[in-house]
């Protein structure tokens, strides 16, 4: 077998004091015999040296040269390392190096087999993320010139360092003398050191405003505070914290005080997890930066705050929405990260099946008329609302929005910010939107009976409507309505079409493993199956980092509003009744949705029972 870089696949054997040996599936003939082969070549290798005894992959390879330990775990033939080692002699460099040129052997093989040689860690950097306080330990050009990079910690006073070549001494000295602590070298691949030196000297910047005003601020600032300073190590802290948000793909991080630290958690595909922690004296610094890049006043820390930064990360427009919240343990911080560039997402990319896609492009594209999407919060209603208005954006349609907070600016579209405590509400801008001749009316929430009776009331006087409830399912909406007053037969007159959807995480397709889903699991899912189906389940892997799943997909429910479903609103029918009739006249149930993508392999069977049980 061989993993998503084209290797041999292996395990990793670990021992008390010794760093991680690499073994291979070999039986232990066909070991004995490559020793046997390295014995030989080492006292015949034109070197003059004894190779030394060996046990192989599973043991200690001390006194073996690295050309051999290649050939003991698999990577290249003895023949090609022969042919290598002569050539080498005759052109003055090394073996190792010459078959990277070859192709024979990839940067990340001689990591592993440089390892093995000298009894050290490999870290694999793309499948382990470094913690970021060691990161923040030496600033980027440094890590360039030593091509080294602070990687972790064992205990208070020593720092993991990863190398490509753990042997250069004078590098460990110099590197120990600048950290002020203590090195333990680990040994990574040359391409992987690299690339996250590149990543460390990628840059995050504040708009031009925004910088000139935190420039002021730290005018005023004091203590602690003043090292926020562009090349201080808390604003590097924070950027890579920031950096390696964006590239994972997070939409979320958490910074949660604990008694002696900061826990940060990212949030990816819906599902928290924790990246790593901020050492206790680095904490007040980190929250301060951040409250000062979103402008908000570092000195109060009692009451909640909320703001807003643009950052410009290697070219990439980014806006973070920032919300402080004071605990017993220490002021946390939620950043909320918005990629302007999913504010342009189409209709192709909600995940929709042709038929949903098709019912609810026909309902947003008629003149008039209500367009409701429902579900739970975290569940992609405004990016569907966000598709559609994209589709309807052009110059012969005033379209003005109303939503809180305005999270994408869309080019072209008029957006107010609802603003509580200048009086701006809801019901307030929606009046106010009416006498400015709009076309398209989008209100971000449908919260109170006054917005539904402002909604309604301007779905039936000429205005395409499109706004979001909360509700289970799409026939709740109707009925959610009436609950908050609203006549049904204006309701019935009004509402064209009910959306209900909620985002299923999508099943990595480098690892995704075929499956068999026997009819009891399926049963136990909730499904009334009488056969066995083909399907894929969550494996992991480096590319999903473990989790088996790869950004994520929306589960639909178009509910389009029939003569049959507006009698049943008039009569004030229940959500049962008329969901049984939608069914019957083509509704196809979240769950239904959600089981042809599992069909489908797009996501599993459990992802689809947990996020619409």
């Amino acid at each position: 077998m061989s993993d998503a870089r084209g290797q041999p696949q292996t395990r990793t054997v670990s021992a008390p004091g010794n760093a991680k040996q690499t073994a291979d599936s070999e039986d232990e003939a066909a070991v004995a015999t490559k020793q046997a082969a390295g014995r030989q070549s080492g006292r015949a290798n034109g070197n003059g040296k004894a190779a030394g005894g060996s046990n192989g992959a599973r043991g200690p390879v001390k006194g073996r040269f690295v050309s051999d330990v290649i050939v003991e775990l698999g990577f290249v033939s003895r023949a090609i390392v022969d042919a290598a080692v002569e050539q080498a002699r005759a052109e003055g460099t090394t073996p190792e190096e010459l078959l990277i040129q070859q192709g024979a052997l990839t940067p990340d093989q001689l990591a592993r087999a440089i390892a093995a040689r000298y009894e050290l860690e490999y870290f694999d950097l793309q499948e382990r993320k470094p913690d970021p306080n060691a990161l923040n330990l030496i600033r980027p050009e440094d890590a360039k010139r030593f091509q080294a990079v602070p990687v972790g910690f064992e205990g208070d006073d020593v720092v993991t360092v990863a190398m490509a070549n753990p042997r250069d001494i004078v590098t460990l000295d110099d590197l120990k003398l600048l950290i002020r602590r203590d090195v333990k070298p680990v040994v990574a691949s040359r391409d992987d050191i690299q690339a996250l030196i590149k990543k460390m000297s990628s840059t995050v910047e504040l708009g031009t405003e925004q910088a000139e005003e935190e420039a002021e601020e730290l005018e005023e600032a004091f203590g602690e505070l003043r090292e926020t300073a562009a090349d201080s190590p808390v604003v590097r802290l924070v950027n890579q914290i920031l950096q390696q948000a964006i590239e994972e793909g997070a939409s979320d991080i958490h910074f949660e005080p604990e008694e002696s630290e900061l826990k940060v958690r990212f949030r990816v595909d819906g599902v928290l997890r924790e990246v790593s922690t901020i050492q206790r004296k680095f904490v007040a610094s980190a929250i301060s930066r951040i409250k000062i890049m979103a402008n908000l006043d570092i000195a109060e820390k009692r009451v909640p705050q909320d703001g807003r930064v643009s950052l410009n990360v290697d070219g990439h427009e980014i806006d973070v929405r920032v919300v402080t919240m004071p605990s017993v343990r220490g002021e946390g911080v939620v950043m909320r990260i918005l990629d302007k560039e999913k504010a342009l997402i189409g209709l192709d990319k909600l995940g929709m099946s042709p038929r949903n896609r098709q019912r609810f492009e026909e309902s947003f594209k008629r003149p008039h008329g209500a367009v409701l999407v429902t579900g739970p919060t975290g569940s992609g209603k405004s990016t569907t609302l966000y598709a559609a208005l994209n589709e309807l954006n052009s110059p012969d349609r005033k379209i003005i929005t109303i939503e809180d907070p305005v999270e994408y600016q869309l080019p072209g579209v008029n957006q107010l910010q609802v603003n509580l405590k200048a009086g701006l509400t809801f019901a307030t801008g929606l009046r106010a939107m009416l006498r400015a001749d709009p076309d398209v009316i989008m209100v971000g929430e449908i919260r109170d009976a006054e917005t539904a009776q402002i909604a309604i009331e301007s779905a039936l006087t000429g205005h395409l409507v499109l706004s979001t409830l909360h509700t289970n399912d799409a026939p709740s909406a109707i009925t959610r309505l009436t609950e908050m007053g609203i006549e049904p037969f204006l309701t019935a007159s009004a509402v064209v079409c009910v959306v209900a959807q909620r985002l299923v995480r999508m099943l990595c397709v480098h690892c995704k493993e075929r499956t068999i889903l026997t009819v009891d699991a399926l049963r136990a899912a909730g499904y009334h199956a009488a056969f066995d189906i083909e399907a894929y389940e969550p494996v992991g892997c480096k590319q999903c980092g473990g989790s088996g799943y790869k950004g994520r997909t929306g589960v639909h429910e178009v509910m389009l509003m029939s003569d049959e479903i507006r009698e049943l609103t008039v009569e004030r029918a229940s959500a049962d009744q008329i969901r049984k009739v939608a069914i019957e006249q083509g509704m196809r149930p979240l769950r239904d949705d959600g089981f042809e993508k599992v069909k489908q392999g797009i996501t599993s069977i459990a992802e689809v029972a947990r996020v619409a049980a």
